[in-house]
């Protein structure tokens, strides 16, 4: 049974970069949408970006700036985000999360398989 375990987290200062693995065990990533998403205290959780199982991204945060990115080591079930020019607004837990076959096109409550989370925190 595929599982997700997200790591990379930590306290990082505003400006800061941080880059979060999400592996996979249990099953290759063949056909998986591999999502990132986010959840700040008191607040909803919200996409970050997603990878789909051609390499094609979404990034649904960050508007435009180009200060996240995502990417897939299939070779090592494993998929990446880096994450540059960190600003306290981006503290929240991050979670990976994964469905098949839907080239990023579904929402979060679509997503069958999710992580524990990794705790992301940006602060002077």
């Amino acid at each position: 049974q595929l599982q997700l375990v997200e790591s990379g987290g930590g306290l990082v200062r505003p400006g800061g970069s941080l880059r979060l693995s999400c592996v996979a065990s249990g099953s290759t990533l063949d056909y998986l949408d591999i999502g990132w998403f986010r959840q700040a205290p008191g607040q909803e959780r919200e996409g970050v970006s997603c990878i789909d199982s051609r390499g094609s991204t979404v990034v649904s945060v960050d508007s435009g700036n180009g200060r996240f990115t995502i990417s897939r080591d299939d070779a090592n079930n494993t998929v990446y985000l880096q994450m540059n020019d960190l600003e306290p607004e981006d503290t929240a837990v991050y979670y990976c999360a994964a469905v098949w076959g839907r080239f990023c096109s579904a929402p979060d409550f679509e997503y069958t398989i999710w992580g524990q989370g990794t705790q992301v925190t940006v602060s002077s």
